[in-house]
């Protein structure tokens, strides 16, 4: 029977975890996830994850946080001056915003801290510095 090999598209139902057992996402419900191992369309260690399954293998991956989405950078957190925020706009702690830079590039930032003067933002992926569990089923080599 076929293994997955670098190069191979293959596609997986998964389920994620945190450490504290919260599930962070999951495939249940949808297609199975699709990607093409090495191509870096995952994170590392999911990638890493696949090699060697054959079609209905079930497996859990623990990825340490060098392999998953990386340490917090506290360079990514930023403090911004409110007097640059919209009249209209009540940042709260824990909003989700949107934000450009000067590229134009969109990015997504999390209200961490409000004060006088700044509102906190951390633009961190919301899953750095978090070691990462997927319960995976290989379902396909295309």
């Amino acid at each position: 029977m076929q293994t997955v090999k670098q190069g191979d598209t293959v596609r997986v139902h998964y389920h994620g975890r945190l450490d504290n057992g919260n599930t962070f996402d999951s495939s249940e419900g949808r297609a199975p996830l699709e990607f093409t191992v090495g191509a870096g369309m995952v994170i590392k260690g999911f990638d890493n994850g696949v090699i060697d399954m054959k079609i209905g293998d079930k497996r859990t991956l623990h990825i340490p946080v060098d392999d998953a989405y990386g340490p917090k950078n506290q360079e990514m957190v930023l403090d911004f001056p409110k007097s640059n925020i919209p009249s209209d706009m009540k940042p709260e702690i824990g909003m989700d915003l949107q934000m450009s830079n000067n590229e134009g590039q969109v990015f997504q930032v999390k209200v961490v801290g409000i004060n006088e003067e700044f509102i906190t933002l951390d633009a961190n992926h919301p899953l750095a510095g978090e070691p990462l569990t997927f319960d995976i089923e290989l379902v396909e080599i295309v």
